[in-house]
């Protein structure tokens, strides 16, 4: 059987603390799910190593990697390596990106997203980061329109060997961003708020990835 086209990449609100883990837990049940970012609000170190450890089985157990971005400022390759997270996520710092890839060395993955242009894109891709992603949700909510997300991650795909995550808004946009060829597909309210619950929404997005696979 063919590879798919792309996985999974899902992405929490922002979690102030452990409740969420059964959604988690119902999310990444199937195995469908490659990696799963932990945004946790903004708080002291002790208490983000704890959220981790707490959530984090929710998610490893069912072989889906953990990845821990923070609000606010934080010692992310401290709270990953203590909380024994898979890796961490920050917004497009390339600095701080080198910094986290000398710090964590190839023991945890380093990923970046909140990117504005290609320019950027390129510097995060030369610090050493292991995904890139495209179109996540701003600090206020919104998320940039669908065919600007396209447009970034096909040039990306297409051009650099970094892998790239493409975040789809809902259900309906997975198609396009499969097309792209971007190896993972990002999905968050559209599977925390799915009427049906996590599971049937990562089973309506894997059969979405599948049938452009196989239209492509």
């Amino acid at each position: 059987m063919a590879e798919p086209a792309a996985r999974l990449y899902l992405v929490t609100p922002v979690l102030t603390d452990a409740a969420f883990a059964p959604h988690l837990a119902e999310a990444c049940a199937s195995g469908s799910v490659a990696a799963v970012l932990l945004r946790l609000g903004s708080a002291d170190e002790r208490t983000l190593i704890n959220h981790v450890k707490a959530l984090g089985p929710s998610v490893q157990d069912h072989g889906a990697a953990l990845i821990v971005a923070v609000e606010g400022e934080a010692d992310l390759a401290t709270i990953a390596a203590r909380g024994g997270a898979d890796g961490v996520h920050l917004q497009g710092n390339p600095a701080s990106a080198r910094e986290l890839r000398e710090r964590l060395k190839a023991d945890r993955a380093v990923g970046a997203g909140g990117i504005r242009t290609k320019d950027e894109a390129m510097t995060l891709g030369e610090a050493g980061v292991d995904y890139l992603l495209f179109g996540e949700p701003r600090p206020d909510g919104s998320v940039p329109a669908l065919d600007t997300v396209v447009e970034r991650a096909a040039w990306w795909a297409e051009i650099f060997e970094t892998p790239c995550v493409a975040y789809a808004p809902d259900l309906a946009a997975i198609p396009a961003l499969v097309a792209t060829r971007a190896e993972f597909i990002a999905l968050g309210d559209a599977v925390w708020s799915h009427e049906g619950g996590p599971v049937k929404a990562v089973a309506a997005a894997v059969e979405a990835i599948g049938d452009e696979e196989e239209a492509g």
